[in-house]
């Protein structure tokens, strides 16, 4: 069968994205920040921590600063964390207006909702560059359902980055596991499918030293992951902007040659898509 030609979906050709993300849900949690910011520089990794605006802890320009200053991002997540922000429309719509102010005040892109609640038609009313509200597959969430994919997509003009790897608290203290095959073997299946890794974990939960043993692990895991295959790793701003480039990108065929053109087309690469044997396979030109 025919190749069919497409940018391909990382840059420089990376053969998957990593991302890392801690949702700071307590005032314990919100004290262990620093901790766990030393702790993901000694692997290598920058995270986006997404913060409670209201009533559950303060959080101060300071805070902020200090996690911007080590190079990692802030987001918002939901406005108090009382599971009711999508409940009903007019309350979500009231909520929305200040959440909207927190992501102005904080200088934050993105957005996740408290225990994962979503419904994406209402996403419009957040001004947010991207939400990280919605898993790839939802067994283990208050709410269930997913996206049913590995890769980011658009709703409307905000970006939809799915957590594709199950939740630290879901692992620890549903599952009652403590070590990183689950983990592993999420990853692996992702990249099969060149896509996604989104890591989702809450300091509040990594205080405990069992429970960091384990974190630990993956990072260690992941680290030799990006050296060894070229993994992108980067933070959620980053690959917001890079999935906006690519899309506004377009291959133009030139002679017997495909050339992509459009913003940051440098840092794209050409590939091909084909079945063989009922199977849709990708190779880089």
């Amino acid at each position: 069968m025919e190749e069919i030609p497409f940018i391909w979906f990382w840059p420089e050709g990376a053969p998957n994205c990593l991302i890392i993300t801690h949702d700071v849900e307590t005032t314990a949690g919100r004290d262990f920040t620093f901790a766990l910011l030393e702790l993901d520089e000694l692997y290598g990794f920058k995270a986006a921590y997404q913060v409670v605006p209201e009533k559950r802890y303060e959080v101060t320009e300071t805070y902020i600063a200090s996690i911007r200053d080590r190079g990692c991002e802030v987001n918002i997540h939901d406005l108090n964390h009382d599971g009711h922000l999508y409940k009903e429309h007019a309350e979500f719509s009231r909520r929305a207006v200040v959440i909207n102010e927190y992501l102005r005040q904080y200088r934050s892109e993105g957005f996740r909702a408290g225990a994962m609640y979503r419904m994406q038609d209402w996403l419009e009313a957040l001004d947010c560059k991207y939400d990280m509200s919605v898993p790839n597959v939802a067994h283990l969430e208050p709410m269930r359902g997913g996206c049913c994919t590995v890769m980011p997509y658009f709703i409307g003009e905000i970006l939809e980055i799915p957590l594709t790897t199950a939740q630290d608290y879901s692992l620890l203290y549903i599952l009652n596991e403590h070590t990183i095959e689950l983990w592993k073997r999420q990853i692996a299946l992702i990249k099969e499918r060149n896509g996604l890794i989104s890591v989702l974990s809450h300091p509040d939960y990594l205080i405990d030293k069992t429970n960091r043993s384990v974190y630990e692990a993956l990072l260690d895991y992941l680290r030799h992951m990006v050296a060894a295959e070229g993994t992108w790793a980067t933070l959620p701003g980053n690959l917001n902007r890079w999935w906006r480039a690519r899309n506004g990108m377009k291959l133009v065929r030139r002679g017997e040659k495909w050339q992509i053109e459009g913003p940051e087309k440098e840092k794209a690469r050409l590939a091909f898509a084909r079945l063989k044997d009922g199977h849709l396979t990708f190779h880089l030109a």
